[in-house]
Formats: structure tokens, C-alpha cells, sequence
């Protein structure tokens, strides 16, 4: 595979479409920690999980995300200086993020071991995305560079019965920034081109910040969590707008 592409995909809003999920996740951990909140998540706050899905970098933010939407607090106001409100209510629980991607993790873990099929249905891939890969990996190597921990990608895959190496899954376990997973990729890979394809323009943003990675290819992939201002943003810079149908049509660079 000399002459071939390294396609680097995120996973959540570019692979799967994990929105449910997460928002789910982060109710269930949400009532260990304030007791006021009942077992059954409403249908509205997944609902409007969505709207907000595109500010989350990690999944453990979920669980605050939803605390706030159960206190009656708008999208809008949810976006409005939210990192503030983050550390805000971190100082609040007296729990560092350390402990919630812990508790994070946890969860998802007890709701597989109780009811796995549940979970994977909560964590659809995206319509043909699946075919996309099988008949990537015939010719190109790819790799998943997430926020998300490992395991959780691997039990995803394995469902949809899409091969991938361990080796070639960079999650949070690792502790690598992305721009420093595809540094390393570079220096594997010398000479050929890799492919960074995400949904989040923040991540895109923090690549480009490094002058060693100008080469990497940047795709938004406009089916994920990102905003239509992101759009526009992205538009004025070397990144690729990339709609679902161009992905699946081979369009990047696959024969």
C-alpha cells in the first residue's frame, strides 16, 4: 500500500451517529450525581441534546450538558460562555474531569453489560458508512483518531463487523492530542498523503495551528455535529466541505 491514502476519520459525527447515546449516557450518570433527576430521560432533552452536541469535544461534557437542559437552560444559553459554566459547575460537584470521564465510561459500561444490543442500536453508523469502510480498507489504510475511549470504538466496529487493528484505534486511552496522532502517522508513513476527515471545525482549527502537518488534507464532514456558521468558517480556509454522498461516492481519492 505505498502509493496509498492514510485516511485519519474521527468517529463520533463522522462514523457513527452517537447523539442518542451520549445524551442517554450522560442522564444516566447525570442521576448519580443529583438526586433530583428521575431514571427515564425525556424524549425532549435528547431532542434538543442535538442542537447541542456540536460544543462537546469529550463525552463526558454530556453530563453536564444535560444537567443543564433538566435546569430549563436554552440552547442558546448553553452555547453562551459555556466553558465558564463548565468549570462552574465542576466547583459545584467537587468532582474533578478525571472523575466524570470515569463515570462516563462506567456507565456505558453497565449498560452494555445489561443490555449490549440496546446499546449498539443507540449507535447507528451512518447510512452506507459501513460499506465505505470494508471497501476502504481493500486499498488504503485507515485509522479512528477520537475523544472517545477506545473500547467503546472497538465494541461498535465488531457490531458492524468492520475489521480494524487495535493499533490503528487512537481513542483518550492513548492521551494524544489528534494533531500528535497524525504526526505520528507522518512519521510511519513517510511521503504519503493522509486524508484527517472531521466533524468538529475546532479540531480541524488545532491541526492546522501545527506548520508540520500543512500537508494533511482537511475534510468537514458536514453530516456530523458541527453549525452551518462552522460552514462558512471553514469555507474561508484550506479545508474541504464534505457531504456524505461525495464520502460514499469515493470521491477522495479512492478508485
Amino acid at each position: 500500500m505505498n502509493d496509498s491514502i492514510i485516511y485519519a476519520l474521527d468517529f463520533d459525527g463522522v462514523v457513527c451517529d452517537s447523539a442518542v447515546e451520549t445524551a442517554i449516557t450522560g442522564w444516566k450518570a447525570g442521576t448519580t450525581i443529583w438526586k433530583d433527576m428521575p431514571d427515564a430521560v425525556p424524549r425532549a432533552i435528547v431532542e434538543q441534546f442535538r442542537e447541542v452536541r456540536p460544543i462537546i469535544e469529550t463525552g463526558y461534557e454530556a453530563i453536564l450538558i444535560i444537567r443543564l437542559m433538566y435546569l430549563g437552560k436554552s440552547t442558546a444559553a448553553i452555547y453562551a460562555n459555556y466553558s465558564a459554566k463548565v468549570q462552574r459547575m465542576l466547583d459545584e460537584i467537587h468532582l474533578s474531569i478525571d472523575d466524570l470521564k470515569k463515570l462516563f465510561g462506567e456507565t456505558r459500561d453497565n449498560w452494555i453489560a445489561s443490555d449490549r444490543a440496546d446499546w449498539i442500536a443507540k449507535n447507528p453508523l451512518y447510512p452506507g458508512v459501513a460499506e465505505k469502510l470494508r471497501r476502504l480498507g481493500q486499498r488504503h489504510l485507515w485509522c479512528v483518531i477520537t475523544t472517545k475511549q477506545e473500547r467503546f470504538v472497538k465494541e461498535i466496529l465488531r457490531a458492524n463487523n468492520i475489521e480494524l487493528a487495535d493499533e490503528r484505534i487512537f481513542g483518550m486511552d492513548r492521551k494524544l492530542s489528534k494533531p500528535e496522532v497524525l504526526k505520528g502517522l507522518k512519521a510511519q508513513h513517510p511521503g504519503q498523503p493522509i486524508y484527517f476527515i472531521e466533524d468538529r471545525l475546532p479540531a480541524l482549527d488545532g491541526v492546522q495551528k501545527h506548520p508540520e502537518l500543512a500537508d494533511v488534507k482537511l475534510f468537514l464532514a458536514l453530516w456530523g455535529y458541527n453549525l452551518a456558521a462552522d460552514h462558512a468558517v471553514a469555507a474561508g480556509q484550506a479545508i474541504v466541505l464534505q457531504q456524505l454522498d461525495t464520502f460514499l461516492s469515493d470521491s477522495l481519492g479512492v478508485v
